[in-house]
């Protein structure tokens, strides 16, 4: 019997309330009786439930880790045990000793984000959301940075939603949160899980011979983690991937510090600006405007190299708390990057000077895709050193196989 079957009979109690709530990311158990919860709406929260205690909560753990065949006690006060959509923690009151405490993940096989919620409720402009589906269309290798609960990944999910059908796509994760395999399951979507038998390397070697156009590896947190991104992007693979940074352009430097290794930093730093052409920084906060939590894209960075192969970093976005912002079109390298694969970007393509509009006419032998310029800019925002776009935008058909989700 599986994993999944044995947990479908396993007894929540009244925790299953939560369970069924989709609006429900993270349910945390602590302290003798506290219950936390982690919304997408709202953030996180307390709640009260007298029956939710450290009796239902060891009950809980000792169901588990025979479905999971480990041992939860002194001896062995951790315990992690995972089903297809939902991932459990549990801390030995031993370790914990203000009683057990549990964190459970829901992991749900559906892509909560499409075009229309990531701009009305603000996630992020237009005409970034454009360029960024431009950049997945153009097979650009994307690293979301973020910190826990941002957003990353479902983030990762809709943009791997809008590849083209007939991309072969490989997941390598050490915890499955993607599924992208049972969304999409009529497409040549491969599933893989690391474990302590086949490491990141392991699974990676197999992963190449499989012939993939995408590799979407889970977050990037180990120097195995980094090394497996490295040699994707540099055997010629594109990949979408996560990592915990501060802000995009810290993400070279990121990897290069999980590695702990004596690795010259500049030739790292040279073969990641030279792979990975696009980092976003997304940010989930309280948002006193909005009366709700918001999840945010608040920067976009280009990576390239220079003439000199000096590593390079060109911040497309950059938004700051108070509502002012920052806009540069990409330069030349990401510009000639992305024709390569019939994806033509305007120079100007967010149009942040009085020049001409670019000749939008390429060779007989490449599709234009071009970014829908008519702008939707958030209320409240600085615009003041910005001219008015025009609302005359270039013909666009860039995601011919986009799904509706």
């Amino acid at each position: 019997m599986t994993n999944d079957a044995i947990f479908s009979q396993l007894d929540f109690g009244p925790l299953d309330e939560f369970l069924k709530q989709d609006d429900v990311t993270d349910i945390s158990y602590s302290n003798g009786g506290q219950i936390w919860l982690k919304t997408l709406s709202r953030g996180v929260f307390q709640v009260e439930r007298p029956q939710i205690n450290n009796a239902l909560m060891e009950k809980l753990a000792f169901q588990c880790s025979n479905v999971m065949g480990k041992t939860f006690n002194m001896a062995h006060p951790f315990l992690d045990a995972e089903s297809t959509e939902l991932r459990l923690n549990f801390v030995h009151e031993s370790i914990a000793t203000n009683g057990i405490a549990c964190l459970i993940r829901k992991t749900p096989a559906k892509i909560r984000l499409n075009r229309e919620k990531l701009i009305n409720e603000k996630y992020v402009r237009e005409d970034l959301l454009d360029f960024l589906l431009a950049c997945v269309q153009g097979h650009a290798n994307i690293i979301v940075s973020g910190e826990t609960g941002s957003g990353k990944t479902e983030l990762v999910k809709y943009l791997a939603s809008t590849t083209k059908e007939n991309e072969k796509i490989i997941t390598i994760e050490d915890t499955l949160e993607l599924h992208l395999d049972r969304i999409f399951p009529h497409r040549d979507i491969v599933a893989m899980k690391t474990n302590n038998i086949a490491s990141y390397t392991d699974v990676l070697v197999t992963c190449m011979r499989q012939n993939p156009i995408w590799i979407l590896l889970s977050e990037v947190r180990s120097a195995e983690a980094v090394l497996a991104v490295r040699n994707s992007i540099s055997s010629g693979h594109h990949i979408i991937s996560t990592i915990h940074a501060d802000k995009a352009a810290s993400i070279p430097m990121r990897m290069y510090s999980l590695l702990e290794s004596n690795l010259d930093v500049e030739q790292f730093l040279s073969t990641i600006h030279r792979y990975v052409q696009i980092g976003i920084y997304v940010k989930g906060y309280l948002s006193k405007e909005l009366g709700r939590f918001q999840r945010e894209i608040m920067e976009i960075c280009e990576f390239y190299v220079d003439e000199d192969n000096k590593p390079k970093a060109n911040t497309i976005f950059q938004k700051t708390m108070d509502g002012q912002f920052t806009l540069n079109n990409p330069t030349k390298n990401l510009r000639d990057y992305l024709a390569i694969q019939g994806v033509i970007l305007p120079d100007d393509i967010f149009r942040t000077t009085e020049s001409p509009k670019p000749n939008l006419n390429p060779s007989p032998n490449v599709t234009p895709v071009t970014p829908n310029l008519n702008q939707n800019v958030t209320p409240n925002i600085n615009t003041s050193n910005m001219p008015n776009p025009s609302q005359v935008s270039p013909n666009i058909n860039m995601i011919n196989n986009q799904q509706a989700i």
